[in-house]
C-alpha cells in the first residue's frame, strides 16, 4: 500500500473517467497523491470524512454540477478549490469565483499550467507551522538551536544551510524555486543571485550523503525539493 503521509492530497471530482485518470497521472508524476470521485455527492461525503489539501472540481456533471458542489462545500470548508470546465464564458468564471472557487481553468489546459496553479494556491493557503524541529526518518533539523543530526550523529552546518534544509524538510515533495529560497532565507532585500542557493545546496548534499529514505532532488529549471521514498 502506498504511504501518503508526506504527500499533498488532491481530490479530483469529474464524471469523465478518462480525464480523471490523466489528471491522476499528471499529479502523481509531480509527487502529489490523488483520489477520484465521479459525482458531487460522493465528493462531498469523501471531503467530510477525509482530509485533502485541494480539490479539482469539474463544472459540468449530471445530477449535481460543480457549482452546486462548491456551494455546499463552502458551508463547512475553506479548502482550496480549482474549477475545471469546458465552458470558458466570463459569466461561468464569475459564477464559480463568486461561489468561493479559488481558481477557474478552461479545458483543454496544459498539465504544467494546472500543476503550477495548484502549487500557487497551496502556497497561499499553507497554514503557519509552529514546529521548530523536523524529524524526517533518520534526519532531525532543529531550527531553535540550529542543529542537524543524521542517524543520531550531529552534522556541522552553518545557519544558512540549516535554514534551507529546515525549509525543504518541513514540506517534503514540495518544489521550492531558487528565488523562493533566496527570498525566504536571505530576505527580500538580498542582492545576491540564485547561484548562492546552488552553492549552499551542494554543501548540504556533501554533508548528508546518500540516504535510503529521502534525497535532496534538483528539479531542473525550477528548484529543489526533498523527495521521500
Amino acid at each position: 500500500m502506498e504511504n501518503t503521509d508526506n504527500k499533498i492530497r488532491i481530490l479530483i471530482v469529474d464524471d469523465d473517467e478518462h480525464i480523471c485518470q490523466l489528471l491522476s497521472l499528471y499529479l502523481a508524476k509531480d509527487g502529489f497523491y490523488a483520489e477520484i470521485c465521479n459525482n458531487g455527492q460522493s465528493a462531498l461525503a469523501k471531503l467530510s470524512a477525509e482530509k485533502f489539501d485541494a480539490v479539482l472540481l469539474d463544472v459540468m456533471m449530471p445530477e449535481m454540477d460543480g457549482f452546486e458542489v462548491l456551494s455546499e462545500l463552502r458551508k463547512t470548508s475553506d479548502i482550496p478549490v480549482i474549477m475545471l470546465s469546458a465552458r470558458g464564458e466570463p459569466l461561468d468564471k464569475i459564477s464559480g469565483l463568486d461561489r468561493g472557487a479559488d481558481d477557474y481553468i478552461t479545458k483543454p489546459f496544459e498539465p504544467q499550467e494546472l500543476i503550477a496553479r495548484i502549487k500557487a494556491i497551496l502556497r497561499r493557503f499553507k497554514p503557519p507551522i509552529d514546529v521548530e524541529q523536523i524529524d524526517l526518518f533518520n534526519l532531525t533539523v532543529n531550527i531553535t538551536d540550529f542543529s542537524v543530526t543524521l542517524n543520531g550523529t550531529k552534522i556541522d552546518m552553518p545557519p544558512k544551510e540549516i535554514e534551507i534544509l529546515y525549509m525543504l524538510a518541513k514540506t517534503p515533495m514540495h518544489v521550492f524555486t531558487r528565488e523562493e529560497l533566496l527570498k525566504e532565507i536571505w530576505g527580500q532585500g538580498h542582492s545576491g543571485d540564485s547561484r548562492t542557493v546552488d552553492v549552499h545546496i551542494k554543501r548540504i548534499r556533501e554533508k548528508l550523503g546518500d540516504n535510503p529514505h529521502w534525497r535532496l532532488t534538483t528539479v531542473w529549471g525550477v528548484g529543489y525539493k526533498i523527495e521521500v521514498f
